[in-house]
């Protein structure tokens, strides 16, 4: 289910204030963030941040076709390994 119209994007106010104080201060450095679920708004571009998928953190950087995602869909929490075909029997013998 989407969030209401009348509430506006979900950004989380802490990590808007440290995207503000990097780019008043010019530093270039990654933001490290647990918020999975900040909406990326338009003053978030060029900025790369440190996203935690429950393990470790992913470097993203924004662009401007980001804007409108969430922070945790460029950051996969489940890694795919591959299926058990025939591979994976001969393989094993």
């Amino acid at each position: 289910m989407s969030r209401s119209l009348k509430k506006g994007p979900y950004v989380d106010e802490r990590l808007m204030a440290k995207v503000e104080r990097n780019q008043r201060t010019g530093k270039r450095e990654p933001i490290k963030t647990w918020s999975r679920d900040c909406t990326i708004v338009p003053e978030f571009v060029g900025t790369t941040f440190l996203i935690h998928n429950g393990k470790s953190f992913l470097r993203l950087y924004v662009t401007e076709d980001m804007v409108g995602h969430k922070l945790g869909e460029f950051s996969p929490t489940r890694i795919f390994k591959g299926h058990s075909g025939g591979k994976a029997k001969a393989a094993a013998k």
